[in-house]
């Protein structure tokens, strides 16, 4: 999730047949939440997994993948699989797992490695903040992206929903620039 930007339920939602790791991209075509079980128009005890439709309609997108991600697909699929047309993230009978499920793992993990627990949309955030303010390169160079190619990568139809909700601007770059235009 921290190098494609994906929601919870998009990750959730891919089945490894949605993902080529020869050409790096993955396809989002549908989504998973958890919905409170219905018989008819009566509720009934109990919440239930709901494959379905993405968000919007800019949320059905080619996800590109760098090599992490592609590193981290290998050892999901190293730990678990169970086929091309289940996900890639299955629960322990190869259907699709659970948001909650996903959640409470997540932050297991955060509390093991001794991390302040943080929702897994902050996760999301960091992508999009990350890739706006720039992330240093090994050669010492800033790779930075426009908004609008961040809002592309996280399906949103527009870059300021992106800029708005998702990038906190790092000012500290800016310490210094004006040196030497005095006006």
């Amino acid at each position: 999730m921290l190098n494609t930007g994906l929601r919870t339920g998009e990750i959730l939602g891919l089945l490894n047949s949605d993902i080529d790791l020869d050409k790096k991209v993955m396809h989002l075509q549908r989504g998973v939440k958890e919905v409170s079980r219905r018989d008819g128009t009566e509720f009934t005890s109990g919440r239930e997994v709901k494959v379905g439709k993405l968000k919007s309609a800019s949320s059905k997108r080619d996800v590109p993948l760098n090599q992490a991600a592609v590193d981290a697909i290998l050892d999901l699929r190293a730990e678990r699989y169970f086929g091309e047309d289940t996900p890639l993230i299955p629960d322990e009978n190869g259907g699709y797992t659970r948001p909650v499920n996903f959640r409470r793992r997540y932050y297991r993990i955060l509390e093991a490695a001794g991390i302040e627990q943080k929702g897994l949309h902050s996760i999301r955030h960091t992508f999009a903040t990350s890739l706006v303010n720039g992330i240093r390169q090994p050669d010492g160079t800033i790779s930075v992206l426009s908004p609008r190619q961040v809002a592309d990568l996280l399906g949103h139809s527009t870059s300021e929903i992106t800029e708005m909700y998702y990038v906190k601007k790092d000012t500290s770059r800016l310490s210094g620039i004006t040196n030497g235009f005095e006006l």
